[in-house]
């Protein structure tokens, strides 16, 4: 982990995202045991900010505290994922509607780097790490969600896929190739540049729904069985489908 800066603003917040990154880049092995002490002598810094980090973490379910034994860290399990993703599909597909009304250009011009980053991205390239794909990906949403308006969304959607990311799972190379993923953001690049808000929240919809349906399956053991992973369920509350309600009669 790395030392925090004595004169940085937030000292838990800066001992939150040490302790968080080095989870999700694995230097903190899921179902391994730590002290407060340890965090605290290993950051440089007292209890107080390391327990404040801690607890923020154990509310987005990251770590554990045991009871005379220490601080776990908890590994995302397939069920986690299915829960994230239901909850991905719920709060972006509806946050994307609003946020194609919103765009303005310097919207456009940071979805459209992160667009390219991620076509950057190669398999033959020895650097280009599924983590680093999950980076690039979590880059191109970020903006969708933050131009929602919405920034406390932006935010949870940003810690459920630290959830995602603690377990290093991605289609790219297993189920998909890299160039199948960046058609699904370039879809969903095109539909908002457009303008078209039904489209851009239908074109997320179906690329969260597809990736939850093979990563699910993947993750399970199972790729040929990705189908009876079907999420249509929540159909019904995606923003371009639900339609809004009939006032009751005037008596």
């Amino acid at each position: 982990m790395k030392e925090i800066p004595a004169d940085r603003e937030s000292l838990a917040d800066q001992v939150y995202e040490s302790i968080r990154d080095a989870i999700i880049l694995g230097e903190l092995i899921p179902g391994s045991l730590h002290s407060m002490y340890h965090f605290a002598a290993e950051l440089h810094v007292s209890r107080t900010p390391v327990r404040e980090a801690l607890i923020k973490l154990a509310d987005q379910g990251m770590v554990r505290f045991e009871r005379n034994r220490g601080i776990r860290i908890l590994l995302t399990t397939i069920h986690d994922l299915e829960e994230i993703f239901s909850l991905r599909l719920l709060l972006e597909v509806p946050a994307t509607f609003r946020a194609t009304d919103q765009f303005v250009a310097s919207d456009r011009r940071q979805l459209r780097q992160a667009l390219d980053a991620l076509n950057e991205l190669r398999p033959e390239d020895p650097k280009s790490s599924a983590r680093d794909h999950l980076e690039c990906d979590a880059r191109f949403h970020r903006v969708i969600m933050k131009a929602s308006g919405n920034q406390r969304l932006a935010n949870f959607i940003d810690t459920l896929r630290d959830l995602q990311q603690v377990r290093g799972a991605s289609t790219v190379g297993v189920t998909r190739d890299f160039q199948d993923v960046y058609q699904d953001h370039l879809d969903i690049y095109e539909r908002i540049t457009a303008g078209d808000a039904a489209g851009a929240a239908a074109a997320m919809k179906n690329h969260i729904a597809l990736t939850a349906r093979l990563l699910l399956a993947q993750e399970a053991g199972d790729v040929g069985s990705a189908p009876r992973f079907d999420l249509s369920w929540l159909d019904m509350f995606t923003a371009n489908n639900v339609s809004a309600p009939q006032a009751p009669p005037r008596l």
